[in-house]
């Protein structure tokens, strides 16, 4: 039990910047170990989201409030994920070969691929949870946020890495994720998901998963598998398309 209370800690210290205890005796292997918890790290990221969305909506309009509430989530983690997203979008957009790709997405500029991704991106989650009630939203974020890890997990498991290692924040190399630890991460990502109605769950999920495969198929495609920034784009756009998924039903 003591090893899962750390690992836990491991996983909130790697995705966000909340304040953690100090972890003593740290081994590297623990973030790939703590990946089992990355979606419950998700959902905490989202629960945050939601308190501000709720918060926000007796004060501002749902646009705003959604506005608020994204804004809480890149706060929380430090923009991680969104950094990842753009990094993607400009590696896998601008490069000729795969060499090159790599080259250009551990560049620290971003360029106008990257831009473009994360602004549109980001501009869709938000009209999309606008549109939502606010307990709707709330919901929404929670799952949406819990699920996107869990997506990264999968694709952890089922594509091989190809960063480059001494350039990465993820040392080693993040490998050989048991089943058991995949499946733990979707046991905890899918749990929020009960809590909705099964055709916004269902249409939530599928929209999510397809919008996830995009960065993590190109990436296969292209650069032979996934780094952490291909990481990055897998769960923002999951989150994306729940959310669009979740709209579909619930204004229909």
């Amino acid at each position: 039990m003591r090893r899962q209370v750390l690992l836990l800690v491991c996983a909130v210290q790697f995705l966000t910047r909340l304040p953690t205890p100090r972890l003593a005796g740290f081994e590297t292997d623990w973030i790939s170990r703590a990946a089992r918890y990355f979606p419950l790290v998700g959902q905490i990221v989202g629960a945050t989201c939601a308190a501000v969305f709720l918060g926000a909506g007796q004060v501002w309009p749902p646009a705003l409030a959604a506005l608020l509430a994204v804004a809480a989530g890149v706060l929380v983690t430090g923009g991680f994920h969104e950094d990842g997203l753009a990094d993607t979008a400009d590696g896998l957009g601008g490069g000729s070969d795969a060499a090159r790709r790599l080259e250009i997405m551990k560049d620290s500029r971003v360029g106008t691929y990257g831009v473009l991704a994360l602004g549109l991106v980001l501009a869709v989650k938000v009209a999309a949870l606008a549109q939502l009630s606010p307990w709707a939203g709330a919901l929404a974020l929670v799952a949406a946020h819990g699920g996107a890890r869990a997506a990264a997990v999968v694709v952890m498991r089922l594509v091989p890495y190809v960063g480059h290692l001494e350039a990465s924040k993820w040392k080693p190399a993040p490998a050989n994720l048991s089943a058991g630890e995949v499946a733990l991460a979707l046991a905890l990502g899918a749990w929020p998901m009960l809590l909705s109605a099964p055709t916004v769950a269902l249409a939530g999920l599928g929209a999510g998963v397809l919008a996830a495969a995009v960065p993590a198929l190109a990436a296969r495609r292209l650069i032979g598998g996934y780094t952490g920034d291909v990481l990055g784009a897998v769960e923002q756009l999951f989150e994306a398309g729940f959310l669009l998924g979740a709209v579909a039903v619930l204004s229909a």
